[in-house]
């Protein structure tokens, strides 16, 4: 089994390959530009203030770090209604880092600090390191049976930031962005988060009273003239990005709806403010679920006869046993079969729930096949997620025998089932009609951002022309409008995303706040020279 060819060089392939493009393409001719006009009718943005998630924050490629600060929502949309008068004070609490925050290395005191796909300090592809957020640690590393991977992996220098070095110096009280990554609707409504990194990026950094203030009443307290709220997400998205393997982060419909009717409620009797409301796209849809394809195993003559031979064989000749006994249906015995053949593009081998648990009868000369209670490959209709891609074809327990995905199941945090996704979208669908009946009664003083709907349109689409330069649902550069992380917009995907607010606003308002230029904010980076960062 040494022969494989394993997935990451696989990966490291398609991310390069779509980086060849040279990095004039992402920028116009130079012309005079036009500097656009418009009007704010009789909305009041003296005081505009964002309040929500990572989204909000400015987070992207797993951090908070300046750059992605520079390019939040807020910030965009505060420059555009600049444009329409007088300018728009838009002040957020600075990290003042160039390569951010984005939690410790496990048992460390080590900060870690933004993805790349390629190092800052040359052309080539970075290898993995570890994340506080990633994926579990391999059990042993096999020298043989690993390559290194072009995979986002973190930046870590001296200049991330500590605690309490990154706390916010300004004055709190003037802040206009009260976006605080990772935290779910509940989360705007105490004082401290059960969870230590959403605490760590509000609480030790701009809480005016820490450990009694919150978000929300902070936000408030500041006498808002117009709002922006984006949050939701996160009460559903850390249970996709975890294969739905953790039902108890889950947020329930009738928790999510008392939490959202609480914070809308509080906006609107707190003040006279009118605002912006956005709904939660489909999670399931974002990048992190789609670099990595599903049949992303390669395999050589040698290695898929070895697999069949010790594997494929002897499973596939049990199931036909217990079709005839009548434990499983002929069906289910065909989505379970396994095969794998010389070609590049080998289905993924993992554990599914819903078939039927074969453990009872995997004793005797079938013993060793227990490891595949609920074994089948995968198929077109399965999610990986992005780190999988660090984790297939890796050796587990010290035998290069034994790899991930190939021979041994991948973990379920690694995988979305059909009716894990279908799940996903029916508690998504929930959410959002929380969200647009909560703005429908607001007495017309909210508009609703469908970022929904132009989301599923833009990754239906597969992308779309954006101020003449194409723009794609994906992390490869120089197109892709996703950070490294797979989760988050990078600067051009913040534009896209503050467009489809400044849309809604102009649709309810009546105003004519002109839209941003996507190709004003930057993409991730080309690994072309040294010298050009984005």
């Amino acid at each position: 089994m040494k022969n494989f060819k394993y997935y990451t060089i696989f990966l490291a392939a398609a991310l390069i390959g779509g980086c060849a493009q040279e990095i004039n393409e992402l920028t116009p001719p130079v012309v005079t530009p036009e500097i656009p006009t418009g009007s704010r009718g009789n909305l009041n943005f003296t005081k505009f203030v964002t309040i929500g998630n990572s989204l909000v924050a400015g987070f992207r490629s797993n951090a908070l770090y300046t750059e992605g600060q520079n390019q939040s929502i807020g910030k965009i949309i505060s420059k555009q209604v600049s444009f329409t008068g007088s300018p728009v004070v838009f002040n957020q609490p600075d990290i003042n880092s160039v390569n951010g925050f984005s939690g410790f290395i496990p048992s460390t005191t080590i900060p870690l600090g933004r993805l790349v796909l390629f190092d800052p300090d040359g052309s080539g592809p970075r290898s993995a390191s570890p994340s506080a957020s990633a994926t579990p640690a391999r059990e042993v590393t096999c020298p043989s049976a690993v390559s290194t991977p072009a995979m986002p992996a973190p930046y870590n220098t001296a200049a991330n930031p500590t605690t309490p070095e990154w706390a916010y110096g300004g004055v709190k009280t003037q802040l206009n962005n009260f976006g605080v990554p990772g935290i779910t609707v509940g989360e705007l409504l105490v004082p401290t988060s059960a969870n230590p990194s959403h605490s760590l990026y509000y609480t030790s950094r701009f809480a005016t009273n820490p450990g009694v203030s919150t978000i929300l009443g902070d936000a408030l307290a500041t006498g808002p003239t117009f709002i922006l709220v984006e949050i939701g997400n996160n009460d559903i998205l850390g249970y996709a990005t975890g294969g739905a393997s953790n039902p108890a982060i889950l947020t329930t419909t009738a928790d999510f709806t008392t939490r959202m009717n609480a914070v809308i409620g509080s906006i609107l009797g707190s003040s006279t403010a009118s605002g912006v409301v956005a709904n939660i796209p489909n999670v399931t849809s974002i990048p992190y679920f789609f670099t990595v394809p599903w049949n992303a195993i390669p395999l050589d003559a040698t290695s898929a006869a070895s697999v069949t031979t010790n594997l494929a064989t002897p499973y596939n000749g049990f199931l036909q046993n217990l079709v005839t006994a009548g434990v499983i249906t002929a069906d289910e015995a065909q989505r379970r079969t396994l095969s794998f053949t010389a070609k590049p593009n080998n289905a993924i081998l993992i554990s599914d729930e819903t078939l039927t648990d074969l453990t009872p009868f995997m004793t005797g000369p079938a013993a060793g096949l227990l490891p595949y209670a609920r074994a089948r490959q995968t198929t077109a209709n399965d999610l990986i997620t992005l780190p999988a891609g660090g984790v297939l074809g890796t050796c587990v327990g010290g035998s290069a025998q034994s790899l991930n995905g190939i021979t041994v199941p991948l973990g379920d945090n690694f995988v979305l089932i059909p009716s894990e996704t279908q799940e996903i979208l029916t508690r998504t669908a929930a959410f959002n009609a929380t969200i647009a009946a909560a703005v429908a009664g607001s007495n017309n003083r909210l508009a609703l951002a469908d970022v929904n709907s132009a989301f599923t349109s833009f990754v239906t689409t597969k992308g779309a022309v954006v101020d003449g330069v194409l723009l794609t649902p994906s992390i490869t550069p120089p197109y892709g409008g996703f950070s490294e992380d797979g989760v988050h917009p990078n600067g051009r995907g913040y534009a896209f995303l503050a467009n489809i607010f400044i849309d809604a606003i102009n649709a309810k308002f009546s105003t004519t706040i002109p839209k941003a230029k996507t190709t004003d904010y930057s993409g991730n980076r080309t690994p072309i020279t040294t010298t050009n960062s984005y």
